[in-house]
Parts: structure tokens; sequence; C-alpha cells
């Protein structure tokens, strides 16, 4: 054979490993409102940049009569590329081959390039849309799956992992996007669950469809098992990039700093009167951050979920930070079982890719009641306290409005390693509210009065003299546990000025195989 037609050869082989599935069922998937795994590539990685790994892999089974079925990439394209010029290795998985199923060679291609990105120090991003195991394989499928969990396994904490959802994830094939460190769905074209719908009827007799059982929503608002719910796949994908621009390649690089026009010392005078007179009445604290950042942006992760405490991500001064604050607007910014398991996750992904971590505080406490008791707030929220305990990288707290009992602790107090500890003058630190506070230390005199007047006029002084006493920043300044009270409209430069002043900072936890965290 002369090299001209080894070159067309190699070439008409590329267009065939192109071609995917066919013709027809690229344009059923384009009818369901999904692109193809290599369209996904394409919008995702920087034009031209993608350098594709094991083109003409095909599978190895002969049994079932898939040895008269081959395609080239075997159901998944996998390499590297750069996204904004920075590195990044990509799997996405092609439905219109065997429905995008897992066989053993898609799977060590699979492995193949998370291995390559460890090596390398760069993020993996894997973009799911598959059937599930390929049957006909058995075994060998059950196996490949187990490799990529362990693959998950072996990068989380070493490089960032984000699976983007666009398409069915059913079965085995949940738990790899569950290892990884944020998940994206779209609306309408993705779900995930370990049983379907079939089988839950089976099982339970509940009749539940696919979007009901595992539709974006449900996992957004209800589970949290995903992070962001996009319309489609391709505001999904914009959304992979927008968090890759606030997050390091590694453990070992720190956050990419941006140049910021935004002045440092901007004045944002509504923050004065922000806090509501009425310690009850809500505010919503999303206002406070916008007003503080720069341009006044802030990605938000997980706003379905959990919505009493906020979490996400900013710069301040071109400096990427990780965003943890109390939600007044909901639940009055309560901690509860959700919120805390949300805000510890996303602390332990700060920390562990040397992101700073401001915090702002306005928590009246835990949830009381039997829900949160049985199932189990003590150590939900002991997962949070852990968190912001083991975390070693810069972290700044602005207690706002209310900072009451244990919650005042778990929320980056000073006691937990918090570096600069600031609060407005509107704050109240305290072991509890003003009004549960007198009912504990004067039941004896409440007893006494039975005139619903008085009873009422003695509790209102009495709440008032704890107030001027207790429930005020200075009590817990004249002990240091606060750095400095501040006015809120200087909160933009103060915590600029304390985030560069923390810049070097070193802090190492004791050697230990790893902690044991309360899961």
């Amino acid at each position: 054979m002369m090299m001209q037609e080894k070159i067309k050869e190699l070439m008409d082989l590329r267009v065939q490993a192109r071609s995917g599935g066919g013709a027809k069922r690229i344009d059923t998937q384009h009818a369901k409102g999904k692109f193809t795994a290599r369209e996904r590539i394409e919008m995702l990685l920087d034009e031209g940049s993608f350098e594709e790994f094991d083109m003409f892999v095909t599978h190895r089974c002969t049994d079932f009569g898939l040895e008269e079925q081959s395609y080239l990439s075997d159901g998944v394209v996998t390499g590297y590329g750069t996204i904004d010029g920075r590195l990044v290795y990509v799997f996405s998985q092609d439905f219109t081959i065997f429905g995008g199923s897992l066989s053993e060679t898609y799977a060590q291609k699979i492995c193949k390039v998370m291995e390559k990105a460890m090596k390398v120090g760069a993020p993996i991003i894997g973009i799911n849309d598959s059937g599930g195991a390929r049957i006909q394989e058995g075994v060998k499928s059950l196996g490949g799956y187990a490799d990529i969990f362990q693959k998950n396994i072996l990068a989380s904490g070493l490089v960032p992992q984000i699976s983007a959802i666009f398409g069915p994830c059913a079965g085995g094939a949940v738990y790899s996007p569950a290892l990884t460190d944020f998940t994206i769905m779209t609306k309408g074209t993705s779900y995930m669950f370990v049983t379907g719908p079939k089988v839950v009827k089976t099982v339970t007799g509940e009749v539940v469809t696919d979007e009901e059982l595992g539709g974006a929503m449900v996992h957004g608002a209800k589970s949290g098992v995903t992070h962001f719910v996009a319309d489609d796949e391709k505001e999904g994908i914009l959304l992979i990039r927008k968090i890759l621009s606030y997050i390091p390649q590694n453990n070992l690089e720190d956050p990419p700093m941006v140049p910021c026009s935004d002045p440092i010392n901007r004045l944002e005078d509504h923050l004065n009167s922000i806090i509501p007179d009425s310690p009850n009445k809500p505010y919503d604290v999303k206002d406070v951050i916008h007003a503080v950042t720069d341009e006044h942006e802030f990605l938000e992760i997980g706003r379905h979920y959990a919505p009493n405490i906020v979490i996400g991500f900013a710069r301040f001064n071109g400096m990427s930070v990780g965003i943890v604050a109390n939600q007044p607007n909901y639940l009055a910014g309560v901690l509860d079982i959700n919120s805390s398991r949300k805000a510890a996750r996303f602390v332990r992904f700060c920390d562990a890719f040397n992101i700073p971590i401001v915090t702002f505080v306005d928590v009246p406490g835990f949830l009381p009641g039997t829900a949160q008791e049985y199932g189990g707030i003590i150590i939900h929220g002991a997962k949070l306290l852990f968190a912001y305990g083991e975390a070693t990288v810069p972290k700044v707290t602005v207690i706002l409005r209310k900072a009451y009992g244990g919650a005042y602790d778990v929320m980056s107090s000073k006691h937990l390693r918090g570096d600069i500890n600031y609060a407005w003058p509107t704050a109240e630190i305290a072991v509890m509210g003003p009004r549960g506070a007198i009912e504990v230390l004067f039941a004896k005199e409440l007893a006494k009065i039975e005139n619903a007047e008085e009873r009422a006029k003695w509790l209102a002084e009495k709440e008032e003299e704890y107030k001027k006493k207790f429930a005020t920043p200075y009590n817990a300044a004249k002990y240091g546990y606060i750095d400095d009270v501040i006015e809120p409209r200087n909160t933009r430069f103060r915590v600029i000025r304390a985030l560069q002043s923390l810049a070097t900072k070193k802090e190492v936890n004791p050697p230990k195989k790893h902690s044991n965290i309360p899961l």
C-alpha cells in the first residue's frame, strides 16, 4: 500500500469514528434536544484545542452477536484540551453507540484519561449520557464501573472533578458523578437514579416517571445530589467553564488571580441600613454578598437545595474565594441537617484546593424538633463544625446579626481557628436569644407574675437589659473572640485587607493517615 493510500485509510477511519452510531442516531439525539458527545466537547473546549485518545478502540465482546456489531471509539470520546488556555482532561459518553452503555474497553478509556489528569495535575470533566452497563459483557462492565470509581476516589482532593449529566445516568453509573466535586444536570433531558421506575413499581408498587424519580429539579431541590440545574446543555457547558475560572488546576496550585478594576475601598452605604430594626425580620443575605464582591458577581452553588445556607464562589480584588452565608430569608437562616451537609462539603472542597473561605453569619441556632433529632442533626451539624475546624486555608468571618449558641461556634468562629473575625455593630453574640434566656434565667420570677400586662412589661424590660449586656458584639470583642467591630459599608475593604494579610498563611494539621469525619 502506497503512502497516500495509507493516509487516506487513516482519514477514512477518522471520519468513521467521528460519525458515532450513524446519521440516523445522531438525528434522533438532536430531536431530543441533545448534542452529540463530540459536539459537547467542541462547545466545552477552546476552539481547536481537543486532542483525542483511543479513537480506534473497539469492544472485545463476542457474545450475543456483538462480534458483528462494532463501532470505533466504542461509545465514549476521551482526550484533553484547554478551557481559557488551561489544560483539562475530558470524557464524553456517546449515546448514539449502544446507547452509551459501558463496556470493558469503554471503562479503560475513561480510566486512562483520569490517570493522565492526575499525573499532570489537571481537572477531569465527565459528560454523562449513558443507558448503563453493557449487559452483554456481564461482570466485565461491572468491573469497569468499579475501576472508574477507584480513580474518582484517588483523584478526590488531588484535581477538581466535574460531572455533567446530559442524559440518562442510572444504576451503578450514578456513583461516579456522586464521587466528583460538582454535578450539573439539565431540565427535561437528564435524570439519575439507582433503580428506575419499572423496578420501583415492581418492588414497592409506587408509580413514578423518570423525571419524578430522578430529574434535575428533584436532585437540585430535594436530594442535593446535583449542584447546578441548567435550562439546557449550552448553559450547562457554560457553567463548567465558569466553575473552572474560580478554582486551581490541582491541590498544589493557588486559585487563578484575575485583573480587577473594581476599587478595593468601594463603599456600600446601603449596607449601613440593610439589617432590619426588628431582630425577627428577614433580609436577603445575597444582597450583602453581591454588594461586597468584585463587580457584584457571585456564582451560587446548590441554589435550590437547603436555601437557608448560601454557598458559592466570588472574587475579592481578583482573588477567588468560597463564600458561606446563613440566609435569614429562609427558615431565619437556621442550621439544619441539609444546610449543614451542604456547607460542610463546600468548606472541605475549598480547603482541599487552597481557596480562602469568607463566612457571613446570621444564625439563630440549630433547627429544633423531633424530625431533626431523629434525622441525626447532631452528627450532621458536627460535619460542618469538623469541616471548618480542620480547614487550614485563610478564613475570614463577618457576623452580620445573630450568632447564637452552638451555631456561633460552628460558623467559622475564632475558636475553630478563624483567622480574622469581624462583626457589624448589629451583631448579637450570645448563648441564646434574649427571650429564651430571660425565660430560663428568671423562671421563678416569671411564675409569680400572674397579670399578663405586667408580665409582658417585665419581660420587655429584662430583654432590653439582656440585649445591652450580652446580645452585642462588644462582649465577644472584650475577650478577643472578635478582632474588630466594623462599619457595614466598609465590609468590602476590610475583607480584602484581611485576605491580603493572610496570603502567605501556613498552617498544618497534625500528621495522620486521615481524619475520621462524622459521616
